[in-house]
């Protein structure tokens, strides 16, 4: 699938910009009120009582600033961060090398935790519990286990399907915090922060412009913004004004309210081939050349956000407001989700 600049998954040309413009603490950090307010409470709460912080999880869409939320509390803590993913753990004794690295009080920070293999789960329950790592030496009736203490520490996981975690692993956070999408307010904040790191001048009217068509992304909005200050510094002086705004997110084709080409090619499909629906995802997937799963995690999100789609027991359907944002008539009758259809799942 090609790489869309609305994605909120990082892109590989994310990287180093993403690195200068995060925030290095939360009185930098935009929004996520209610989130920083409980995290700057607990931390408090640890450093006056000189114990680590209880394991923290965070979950939500991606790009919201769980990658950044995790070094923040390094860093007002004051310790260590050691980071690894998921699949990037893919036995038990990688697990325990990574514990018995660790010094006192660090954060151990595992994005994507949802994907860890149940075996390094098991490693990892004592180790969060009592901190101590339980290894089996020998095999069969010889077989013994050894308890190996190691240095208290915080587990900060991040993950994108909070429901694809086991219980056995959710229950032993001892803070769970949700992400949610950024408002628009919190979003032109980002947009005047990031503008200011990267030495670009942005003028008063092309920020909310800009922010409008972010999904309430920071990462999205980061995004745009360089493809922006590329575009101006080709065809303008440099200086981010309205017009260019413009002119740089039309030849993107993001429109106002940040659908870029495919999000209208399935809000389309589903009205203009599929009479607004419902059309089960099997059927909406292959009149458009795309998995059902990239449909469902990649396109249908924001979407659903929106407005424009509902899903139901028997497919996808198309709201009114679907049908208003893309100038179509909306004359379907009242009860026509009771209808049959030959597009059920």
């Amino acid at each position: 699938m090609k790489e869309r600049i609305v994605s909120p998954k990082p892109h590989p040309e994310d990287s180093n910009a993403e690195t200068s413009l995060r925030p290095r603490t939360l009185s930098d950090y935009v929004g996520q009120e209610q989130v920083k307010d409980n995290l700057r409470i607990s931390m408090l709460a640890a450093k006056k009582r000189k114990e680590p912080l209880d394991h923290v999880l965070l979950y939500g869409p991606p790009g919201l600033g769980k990658t950044t939320l995790a070094n923040i509390i390094a860093s007002d803590l004051g310790v260590n961060i050691r980071v690894t993913s998921g699949p990037a753990v893919e036995r038990p004794g990688d697990m325990a090398a990574i514990l018995t690295n660790l010094k006192q009080d660090d954060v151990l920070f595992i994005d994507e935790i949802h994907r860890l293999s149940r075996g390094v789960e098991e490693i990892l329950y004592p180790a969060l519990e009592d901190f101590a790592l339980d290894i089996v030496i020998g095999k069969g009736p010889t077989a013994r286990s050894i308890r190996l203490k190691i240095p208290p520490f915080t587990l900060v996981g991040a993950t994108t399907r909070y429901a694809m975690m086991s219980a056995p692993l959710r229950d032993r956070f001892g803070a769970v915090y949700r992400l949610d999408f950024y408002s628009q307010k919190a979003i032109e904040s980002i947009v005047t922060r990031s503008a200011k790191i990267l030495g670009v001048t942005v003028g008063e009217t092309a920020v909310p412009e800009i922010g409008s068509r972010c999904r309430g992304t920071p990462r999205v909005a980061n995004r745009l913004l360089k493809r922006i200050r590329d575009y101006a510094e080709v065809m303008g002086d440099g200086t981010i004004d309205l017009a260019t705004s413009l002119e740089a997110l039309d030849r993107m084709q993001i429109d106002r309210r940040g659908l870029d080409q495919m999000d209208h090619r399935v809000l389309e499909a589903i009205i203009a081939k599929f009479a607004g629906g419902p059309v089960g995802i099997e059927t909406l997937a292959t009149s458009l050349s795309e998995e059902p799963d990239t449909i469902m995690d990649v396109y249908e999100p924001y979407l659903i956000q929106l407005g424009f789609i509902q899903r139901t027991p028997r497919g996808r359907i198309a709201t009114r407001l679907a049908y208003e944002y893309l100038g179509h008539p909306y004359d379907k009758p009242a009860d026509s989700s009771n209808q049959p259809t030959l597009f059920e799942d």
